[in-house]
């Protein structure tokens, strides 16, 4: 099965925004591929803090704003996680099974509860359900850092330099590829669909 595979934060609403954007033109298209597997880049501990509601609302306004007003519909700065670890815990679950749908099922689940149904994924009790419904159990703590490690060094390794970063079956490395993200004179986010987008997006089906 062909694969992009996307180094990305579950918290990132960037990364919502690209990974709907890929789903929604391969379903247009009617194709099932490529899958999305989507590996952990942990924001909050690159940054050594775990992200800022109020900054990540700031970005989501932006993003309904200008590119996706059909997404974020429940998202609450109220409700933010304060962790992507317990998210990372059912993610890496899903990865260790190596069922391409399956990961990307449960690495959209997880966006969509918190950017859609304004869900704090940061609490073992709201993940739990989204793991019973794909029959899995979250990584302990410890499993889990491993495995969110092991990406972070891979992702390094490969020249990630944030979230998401992609690397198309075709072995194209492109950080970011769908969005120009910039601020303003007084500090509000601008964003745009980055030139190029349609070209980067028909790149990734035209296997």
């Amino acid at each position: 099965m062909r694969t992009v595979e996307v180094f990305a934060d579950v918290l990132c609403p960037f990364t919502h925004a690209g990974l709907h954007t890929l789903i929604d033109r391969r379903t247009a298209l009617g194709r099932t591929e490529p899958r999305l597997r989507i590996r952990a880049w942990p924001l909050e501990l690159i940054n050594g803090a775990p992200l800022d509601a109020h900054h990540i609302g700031a970005e989501v306004t932006a993003l309904r704003e200008s590119v996706r007003p059909d997404l974020f519909a429940g998202f609450a700065v109220d409700t933010f996680p304060g962790t992507s670890m317990v998210a990372f815990a059912l993610a890496a679950a899903a990865a260790r099974t190596g069922d391409p749908v399956l990961v990307e099922e449960v690495g959209m689940a997880l966006r969509d509860a918190v950017f859609e149904r304004g869900l704090d994924v940061g609490r073992p009790e709201v993940v739990a359900p989204i793991a019973a419904r794909f029959d899995l159990e979250p990584l302990d703590a410890a499993a889990t850092s491993r495995a969110v490690q092991s990406d972070w060094d891979e992702g390094r390794t490969r020249g990630v330099i944030g979230s998401p970063h992609f690397f198309t079956p075709e072995g194209e490395s492109r950080f970011c590829p769908v969005l120009d993200i910039s601020r303003d004179d007084v500090g509000n986010f601008v964003i745009a669909w980055k030139q190029g987008t349609e070209a980067f997006v028909d790149s990734v089906f035209s296997g």
